[in-house]
């Protein structure tokens, strides 16, 4: 470091602050709902090397702290003071953007014609054009179905707007002002950035920002090495799964390898299933990026709470990550609903990293977010909304409860207050609350999932759900805990007219449908026969467990009304249970039953015998395969189990399937 510890903590103070206020800027001059109250946008400096040296810490996305603006700064070409560089292409930015919704802006900024840093800003639009309203759908499987591709082109040049670009972004989306507005706000934002840069060079010199720069990356990189260093040598390994690929039945494997080694990691996603023809691929051109490394980030702060907010939290990390796999999609596959493959990513990689830091990483969280959009004809036009940004709970851990409704794994979205919600939209909601019995029983229990119902009021409605995931594999528990409920998606429930649902496109709905869906608990930590009764009564009387589920899941006998415990009761009831055993406790009975059929070795060479094919034929031979074996087996599997002999012949014939793809290889 060429600073001195005092400098440096101050500077980086300062250019902290900077990249904070230019999110505050952003979000009180912005339009659309789902920045102005969700918060789903941020802004950062970046440094003469792409990598972000300042980064918020309470206000904005916070996941996207390991992204680098270079790619999409060199694709745009010579800069000059006052241009800005607008792209939304996750293939041409490098991996910058992540979806075609999230739009974002970069500025250079210059000291006395140096060139000393990069403004940055994102926000996730609420259409960007496409097939859908909103732009993103499970079942788009190829990027030009999600809208309006920008490559990383001025949308500013010398400080004067490029009207010719103005022009084809809001002929391209449904809704032009609310997205022109954005834009503006972001444009406000970087402003901010430049100026308050600005300030700071003012005062301590550019030579001073510059070296701080680069010292408050390398500080940050050290301390992350010493972070992961706590969790000693190892390799450990973990296998979880998206429900299916929404065009069949089947699952999307996501495998993950961690290899720690002397404060280094290692991360190998051998073994994860190729790119599929849906929405639900990562574009991370193989690179160390976010939506693959979130997880990681989140331990790093964790063992080390005062970390700084920069590219160095991603120096000791590695990433290996096969071209065409979910992970590292090729163009022109679809990644709209990244996020889900990226909520499976993230489990992945806590249950390979619990098993290094059983006492650190919690039980699996909810696993999902579901941005509940709402598009309707309005006298204005078409409005397209996201009514709520729906999650579910956080995992427990050891010497902890979960969180209820809420889970950070990838996102810390805010949601959007109901009042707001009836004012921009027309709805009515029913209920927005906590889902009893949800979260996983464990000593710790995890935390509950949400619950949101609403009326729709007026025709022409449609809605969209993207990133519905746990309606099948629900979240994992720990150390004995319990699985979390999984996710259900119900129409007019309780009538006539009710639909249970499943992934959907896009739903019609008319004139006084309501809509409910149910978010999955997140896992629980630790025997649930070890919960103290007192702490079960206490989820009885906030609501969080129902009287029955303290008898079903806790052994906890409750007296009428649940307002008191039954000691004597309870203890013959536990003493009745110790030592029971059940069948695939923490994983639950779904996992347990796929993988009686499709056991993780054999999958491995089902994997490895795909990826000697072509990319082009991979999907195709993938779902043959399985379509093979699933063929004989209950069509509601692994909901309905199978018994040992249809197991045995299930996996007889998916390996004469894996030895035909090793014949028919090239």
């Amino acid at each position: 470091m060429t600073l001195d510890p005092v400098t440096l903590e101050i500077v980086g103070n300062k250019l902290t602050a900077l990249a904070e206020e230019m999110c505050l800027t952003l979000q009180r001059t912005s339009r659309s709902l789902y920045v102005k109250e969700t918060a789903d946008f941020c802004c950062a400096l970046a440094g003469l090397d792409g990598g972000f040296v300042a980064y918020p810490r309470g206000i904005g996305v916070s996941g996207f702290v390991g992204l680098n603006v270079l790619t999409a700064v060199e694709a745009a070409g010579p800069l000059d003071p006052g241009d800005v560089i607008i792209t939304n292409d996750p293939y041409t930015s490098g991996g910058l953007a992540t979806h075609l919704t999230d739009i974002q802006l970069i500025e250079p900024y210059f000291h006395e014609g140096r060139l000393v840093g990069y403004g940055w800003a994102f926000i996730h639009c609420s259409d960007i054009g496409g097939r859908v309203p909103s732009s993103l759908s499970p079942v788009n499987d190829e990027i030009f179905q999600e809208g309006l591709r920008i490559p990383p082109v001025k949308l500013v040049r010398a400080g004067e707007p490029s009207r010719d670009v103005e022009a084809f972004l809001t002929a391209n989306t449904r809704t032009p002002d609310a997205n022109l507005g954005d834009v503006r706000a972001m444009r406000a934002a970087l402003a901010t950035g430049r100026d308050r840069l600005a300030d700071v060079m003012a005062q301590h010199g550019a030579g001073t920002v510059l070296a701080a720069q680069e010292d408050l990356v390398a500080h940050t990189a050290e301390k992350a090495r010493a972070a992961l260093a706590r969790l000693g040598d190892g390799t450990h390994r973990f296998v979880d799964y998206l429900d299916d690929d929404v065009v069949s039945r089947v699952p999307v494997r996501v495998s993950v390898t961690a290899t720690l080694t002397g404060g280094r990691l290692h991360l190998d996603f051998t073994g994860t299933d190729p790119q599929v023809p849906a929405a639900f691929n990562i574009a991370s051109l193989g690179r160390v990026h976010a939506w693959i490394t979130t997880r990681v980030l989140a331990l790093i702060c964790t063992l080390d709470p005062e970390i700084a907010l920069n590219t160095g939290l991603i120096a000791p990390i590695e990433v290996t990550a096969p071209e065409g796999s979910v992970v590292n999609a090729v163009h022109p596959a679809a990644v709209g609903v990244r996020h889900a493959a990226a909520s499976r990513v993230n489990d992945a990689l806590g249950g390979a990293l619990g098993l290094a830091a059983p006492s650190v990483l919690p039980a699996a969280g909810s696993g999902l977010v579901v941005p509940v959009v709402v598009a309707e004809h309005g006298p204005d036009g078409e409005n397209v909304q996201v009514l709520e940004p729906m999650v579910g709970g956080t995992g427990a851990r050891d010497g902890a409860d979960g969180v209820d409704g809420r889970d950070s794994g990838i996102s810390n979205l805010s949601n959007n207050p109901v009042e707001t919600v009836e004012t921009e939209i027309g709805v009515e909601i029913l209920r927005y609350g906590l889902r009893h019995d949800s979260g996983g029983a464990g000593r710790w229990r995890g935390g509950c999932g949400l619950e949101l119902s609403f009326r729709v009021r007026g025709t022409g409605t449609r809605l969209l759900a993207r990133g519905l995931e746990r309606m099948r594999f629900r979240p994992w528990g720990v150390a004995g805990g319990r699985p979390g409920l999984p996710t259900r998606l119900v129409l007019n429930a309780g009538t006539e007219r009710e639909r249970v649902l499943d992934k959907i496109d896009m739903l019609p709905l008319e004139d006084g449908d309501v809509v409910t869906l149910l978010t999955s608990g997140a896992g629980g930590y630790g025997d649930p026969l070890l919960r103290a009764p007192q702490a079960v009564l206490a989820d009885v009387r906030r609501g969080m467990v129902s009287v029955a589920g303290a008898g079903r899941d806790y052994g906890v006998v409750l007296t009428a009304g649940g307002l008191a415990i039954d000691t004597d009761a309870t203890l013959r009831e536990r003493a009745s249970r110790a030592g029971a055993a059940e069948s695939g406790a923490e994983f639950g009975p779904e996992r347990a039953a796929w993988e009686s059929v499709f056991p993780t070795d054999l999958v491995d060479r089902l994997v490895a015998a795909l990826f000697r094919h072509p990319a082009v034929h991979r999907s195709r031979l993938r779902s043959q395969a399985y379509a093979s074996v699933l063929a004989d087996l209950p069509a509601d599997f692994p909901r309905e189990p199978v018994d040992a002999e249809q197991a045995e012949t299930g996996r007889a014939r998916l390996l004469d399937q894996i030895e035909g793809l090793d014949r028919r290889a090239p």
